[in-house]
């Protein structure tokens, strides 16, 4: 059986009027089991020189209803660039430049992201699954 953890720590001085220090586990595991998580696409990238919209993950190439977790970033250095993070037709959010995202995902629709400039833009990710 496959581990794997994630952890997200948040910590900041100054964000609220008492210093904020949150940090959360999670062993990732099948929908409905304790059994883990056992396939990866692995880390990759792909770079895109346009404003449409870029499929990263078709539902149809992945069980739905499971448990399956998506690493996405925006690698961009420059403030004013973003990625718009879509579910099907439905607008998740968007990742400024150096911005990431763990999220669960159904595959139930496409997950896709959209560039909000027309010059090279690079994102890194990857699909945890069953």
């Amino acid at each position: 059986m496959a581990t794997t953890t994630a952890t997200i720590t948040i910590n900041s001085a100054d964000l609220t009027g008492d210093s904020l220090a949150l940090s959360q586990t999670a062993t990732l595991t099948t929908a409905g089991f304790l059994t883990g998580l056992t396939q990866t696409t692995g880390v990759g990238r792909k770079t895109t020189s346009s404003t449409s919209a870029n499929t990263l993950f078709a539902s149809a190439n992945y069980t739905a209803d499971a448990a399956n977790k998506i690493y996405i970033k925006n690698t961009s250095s420059s403030a004013t660039e973003y990625i718009t993070l879509t579910v099907g037709t439905q607008d998740v959010g968007r990742l400024y430049a150096g911005d990431w995202a763990f999220l669960p995902w159904d595959a139930s629709a496409d997950f896709k992201y959209t560039p909000s400039v027309p010059t090279s833009l690079t994102v890194e990710y990857m699909l945890i699954f069953e």
